[in-house]
């Protein structure tokens, strides 16, 4: 998941095929919030937006269903799927359980080479956070962006394709929260992050998975408070 982020994430899908283009497309706005919770997604609408054939978009749909962003309704077409305080606690525990995992082994093993990717995705996270503290939210989705790549660099040396792969999965849908009802609560978040980059640096990793289950549940503690998912 705004300008440097949103240039990457350009490229990328540039070198896809028009079908793998259109599905990271769709794929990124429901993550972003171009198209909201409940939104139906109506094929003969989708199709100019997003360059290809209907069959194209129904086989992207049903490919989305099982991640858990589109909801199939059988004959009565697709919507996107629809945030709730009962799926946002179940993804909090699901991250929470991989990430805390790959943590200790990413701790225990990572290198000099780890700690650098660490520090390096912290720097840019915290800048970031400076500037939304100070009332610019103008790059919101660079700012997510750059969150998740300090967490997914946290765990980047725990030496398992598949844990990684599981963990990407369930930030983005867990992402997807954050950005549709833009959800950060400042000093704590910025507070919170530097004390894992210390715990990784410290190689503290029981301490650091005391620090993300506070983390991960603040989300939680938020968007309840604010009333977003009444």
């Amino acid at each position: 998941m705004a300008e440097a982020a949103a240039d990457s994430g350009g490229e990328e899908i540039a070198a896809l095929s028009t079908g793998e283009q259109a599905y990271e497309r769709i794929r990124q706005d429901i993550v972003f919030g171009r198209l909201q919770p409940g939104q139906r997604l109506t094929l003969d609408k989708l199709r100019p937006v997003y360059g290809v054939g209907i069959s194209t978009l129904r086989e992207i749909l049903n490919r989305l269903a099982p991640e858990g962003f589109v909801v199939a309704e059988g004959q009565r077409g697709f919507q996107v799927a629809p945030c709730t305080a009962s799926e946002l606690r179940e993804l909090a525990d699901l991250r929470l359980l991989i990430e805390s995992h790959a943590l200790a082994q990413s701790f225990a093993a990572g290198d000099m080479e780890w700690e650098g990717r660490v520090v390096a995705a912290h720097h840019k996270l915290a800048r970031m956070e400076e500037r939304l503290l100070a009332g610019d939210d103008s790059g919101t989705q660079q700012w997510k962006r750059y969150d998740f790549e300090f967490h997914q660099a946290l765990v980047s040396a725990c030496g398992s394709k598949v844990l990684l792969d599981l963990h990407a999965g369930i930030y983005e849908r867990y992402l997807r929260y954050q950005m549709v009802f833009f959800i950060f609560w400042g000093p704590t978040s910025i507070g919170e992050h530097r004390a894992l980059l210390d715990c990784a640096l410290h190689r503290d990793a029981g301490e650091a998975q005391r620090l993300l289950h506070g983390h991960i549940h603040g989300c939680i503690d938020v968007a309840l408070e604010r009333g977003l998912l009444d």
